[in-house]
C-alpha cells in the first residue's frame, strides 16, 4: 500500500491537513502524521485554534524518506514557519527531493521548499502573501490552483484542495505503478 508522510506541527491550517488526508485515504493511500513533537498537534481554523490530530511519528522516529511514496505539507502561517526553523524537518524535505519523491505543499507550506533550497528554476504557486518569497528563492511563480514541476506540487489556499489532492493522488498512484 502507498504511504504519504504528512509533515505538520501546531498551527497547521485545519482544512489543509484534514481534507487532503481524507482524500488520500479515500483513494486507498495510507497517511502518517509526522511532527516535531509527540502526542497531538492543534490546527488553526481560519481565525482561532481548531481540532487536534494524533501524531503518528516524531521527526526523531522518521530517520529518512524510506517507506513513504510522497510528502505532503499543509499550510497555515504558523505550521511552516515553525517547521522551517527545525533542521530535522528541513533535512527531511531535502531527502524527499533528492529521492525524486513527490512533495506537495499548499498555502504557506512552500516556505519549507524555500528553506530546503529546492525551488530555484521550478514553477510553483503559493498563498499570495509569500509569492515574493518564492520569487526571491528563484521560482517561476504562477497564480493557479495547482502547479506541478518535476516532483513538486503546489497550491495557493484551501479553495485549491480538490486540485491539490487530485494531483498528489495521481502522482502517488503513478509512482507506485512505475515501481510495480
Amino acid at each position: 500500500m502507498s504511504k504519504v508522510c504528512i509533515l505538520a506541527t501546531n498551527g497547521f491550517e485545519q482544512s489543509e491537513l484534514f481534507k487532503p488526508k481524507e482524500n488520500l485515504e479515500n483513494a486507498g493511500i495510507e497517511t502518517e502524521v509526522v511532527s516535531i513533537e509527540s502526542g497531538e498537534i492543534k490546527a488553526w481554523d481560519q481565525d482561532d485554534w481548531g481540532k487536534t490530530i494524533k501524531v503518528d511519528k516524531t521527526l526523531d522516529e522518521v530517520k529518512s524518506c524510506e517507506g513513504y511514496d510522497a510528502l505532503m505539507i499543509p499550510g497555515g502561517q504558523i505550521n511552516p514557519d515553525l517547521l522551517r526553523a527545525d533542521d530535522r524537518a528541513v533535512a527531511l524535505v531535502r531527502e524527499f527531493d533528492m529521492a525524486g519523491k513527490p512533495i506537495a505543499a499548499i498555502c504557506h507550506a512552500p516556505w519549507m521548499l524555500i528553506e530546503a533550497g529546492i525551488v530555484e528554476g521550478k514553477t510553483a504557486t503559493c498563498y499570495k502573501s509569500i509569492r515574493t518569497d518564492l520569487k526571491n528563492a528563484g521560482a517561476n511563480v504562477v497564480d493557479t490552483e495547482c502547479a506541478q514541476d518535476g516532483n513538486l506540487i503546489t497550491s495557493r489556499n484551501p479553495d485549491d484542495i480538490p486540485a491539490f489532492s487530485e494531483a498528489l493522488i495521481a502522482r502517488v498512484k503513478k509512482k507506485v505503478t512505475e515501481n510495480a
